[in-house]
C-alpha cells in the first residue's frame, strides 16, 4: 500500500532531505558525458560504420575518376600530360574551395543532411561529365563536381566526433579513409577496364553509375544525428573561428604534415600511369587500371592507424609513415614492373596510415567549431592534391618519372621535419597559447 501524501512540495522534501540532494547531484555528476554517444557493438555503430563506408567510396571514386584515364584523354584529345592532369586539379581543388564555407553550413543544416544533398550533387553530375565536349567543358564539370562532393569531408569527420566515442574515434575515421581507399581503387579499375573495351567517356558513365548506388545506400543507413546542435555561422564568426584554429600552432602543423602527404600521394598516382604505358612497361589501359588494386593496402593500413597509435604513439605512426612513404618513392625508380608495385603498396600505406594519424588528430585537438578545423585539414589535405598532380605532371614532363619521385621525397623532408623537430614544439606553443588566452 503507498504511503499517505502529506501535502508537502517536492522543494520541501528536497530541503529537509540534504542528503537527498547531494546523492543527486553526485549521481548527475557521475554521468558518463559520452553516453549518448555511439560505441561499437552498440546500436547504431554497424549502420553509421557502413554509410559511411558507402560516402567514402562515392567520394574518392568520383574525385579521382579521370587518374586512370589520363593517358587515353591525351590521345584522344591531343593534349599534354600536364593539360589532362587538370581534370583531376580541378576536381581537387574544387574540394578545397568549397570545403570551408560548406563547414558552415554544415553547422546550421546538419552535417546528415549536407552530406546526403552533397553525394545526390556529385552523383548527378557524374552523370554528365562523359559528355564533356572538349577538355575545357570536362575541367569546367569536374570542379563544379569538386565543390559539390566538399560538403562530404566538411562534415563526416565532424560528424564522427560528435556521434562517436572518443576512444574509437581513430578506428571509425580509419574506417572511413577505408572507404575512400576501395573508392579510390575501385573507381580506377572499373575506368580502366571500360575504357579498354568501349572508350574514355564510358569508363566515367560506369563510374557514374556506381556513385549512384553509394549515394542511395548511404542516404537509406546513416543513422539521424543525437549530438548535433544547429547554430547559425555568419562570416564575421567563421573568420574568427578559422583564426583561432590556424592561430593553434598544433592544429598548423598537422595541416601541412596532411597536406604534404596529399602532394606526394597525388603526384604519383596522377602521372604513374603515363610511366606504366610506356617504355620500358608497355602496358595496356586495362592493366594500368588494375595497378589500383594497391589501394586496398590503404585500406588496411588506414583502418590499422588506431592500433599503431595505441603502439608507438601518434609522433611514432607519423614517423612510420614518413618512412615507408619515401622508401616506396625510390623503389618506384627502378626499371621492373615488380619494384614499381612494391613501391606503389610501401606509398599507399605509408599515405593512408598518415592521413588516418593526421586527420584523427585534428578531431581530437580542436575543443570547439570541429567542423572548420577539420574543413581547414581538408583544406590543405587538397590543395596538396592538386598541387601533388599539376607539379607532378610538370616535373614528369620536364625530367621525366625521376622529377616526380623528386617533388615527393621533398615533400617527405618537409613532413618528416614537421614530425621530428617541430611537433614538440607546437605543444609547447599550445600550452602557452592557452595560458595566456586565460590569463
Amino acid at each position: 500500500m503507498p504511503p499517505a501524501d502529506t501535502g508537502a512540495s517536492v522543494t520541501d522534501r528536497a530541503a529537509a532531505s540534504p542528503q537527498l540532494s547531494t546523492a543527486s547531484s553526485s549521481t548527475a555528476a557521475a554521468v558518463d558525458p559520452e553516453s549518448g554517444k555511439l560505441r561499437p557493438g552498440g546500436p547504431g555503430y554497424r549502420r553509421m560504420s557502413f554509410a559511411l563506408f558507402a560516402a567514402g567510396v562515392a567520394t574518392f571514386a568520383l574525385l579521382y575518376s579521370t587518374q586512370a584515364l589520363l593517358p587515353a584523354i591525351s590521345t584522344d584529345l591531343g593534349v599534354t600530360p600536364d593539360q589532362a592532369s587538370w581534370t583531376v586539379s580541378a576536381a581537387t581543388f574544387g574540394l578545397a574551395l568549397g570545403v570551408i564555407p560548406l563547414s558552415a553550413v554544415s553547422e546550421r543544416l546538419g552535417r546528415r543532411t549536407l552530406m546526403t544533398a552533397s553525394l545526390s550533387v556529385a552523383a548527378l553530375i557524374a552523370m554528365l561529365v562523359p559528355f564533356a565536349p572538349s577538355l575545357g567543358w570536362l575541367i569546367a564539370l569536374r570542379a563544379v563536381q569538386g565543390v559539390a562532393l566538399a560538403g562530404l569531408p566538411a562534415s563526416a569527420m565532424a560528424f564522427l566526433a560528435e556521434e562517436v566515442r572518443a576512444k574509437a574515434l581513430v578506428a571509425a575515421i580509419g574506417l572511413f579513409v577505408a572507404g575512400n581507399s576501395i573508392g579510390g581503387m575501385s573507381g580506377r579499375i572499373v575506368t580502366g577496364w571500360v575504357a579498354q573495351a568501349w572508350g574514355w567517356r564510358a569508363g566515367l558513365a560506369a563510374v557514374g553509375a556506381m556513385a549512384v548506388v553509394c549515394a542511395v545506400t548511404f542516404r537509406l543507413l546513416v543513422p539521424k544525428a543525437r549530438n548535433f546542435t544547429s547554430r547559425s555561422v555568419g562570416p564575421r564568426a567563421l573568420a574568427r573561428t578559422l583564426g583561432g584554429h590556424l592561430a593553434d600552432p598544433l592544429l598548423r602543423r598537422l595541416y601541412a604534415i596532411g597536406g604534404l602527404f596529399m602532394t606526394v600521394f597525388g603526384a604519383v598516382y596522377t602521372v604513374i600511369g603515363y610511366r606504366l604505358v610506356s617504355a620500358p612497361f608497355h602496358l595496356p589501359q586495362g592493366v594500368v587500371g588494375s595497378i589500383f588494386v594497391i589501394y586496398l593496402v590503404g585500406t588496411v593500413s588506414s583502418a590499422a592507424a588506431g592500433k599503431l597509435v595505441g603502439r608507438m604513439g601518434r609522433r611514432g605512426a607519423l614517423y612510420l609513415a614518413v618512412g615507408a612513404t619515401s622508401a616506396g618513392l625510390l623503389l618506384t625508380l627502378a626499371e621492373s614492373v615488380v619494384a614499381v608495385l612494391a613501391g606503389l603498396v610501401l606509398i599507399t600505406a605509408g599515405f593512408f596510415a598518415g592521413h588516418a594519424v593526421a586527420s584523427s588528430s585534428v578531431s581530437r585537438t580542436a575543443k570547439t567549431a570541429r567542423a572548420q578545423a577539420s574543413a581547414l585539414y581538408q583544406c590543405a589535405y587538397y590543395i596538396g592534391s592538386s598541387l601533388g598532380g599539376a607539379l607532378g605532371a610538370l616535373a614528369f614532363r620536364a625530367a621525366g618519372w625521376e622529377g616526380t619521385v623528386l617533388l615527393g621525397l621533398a615533400a617527405m623532408v618537409g613532413a618528416a621535419s614537421i614530425t621530428l623537430y617541430a611537433t614538440r614544439k607546437a605543444v609547447v606553443e599550445r600550452r602557452l597559447l592557452h595560458l595566456e588566452k586565460a590569463a
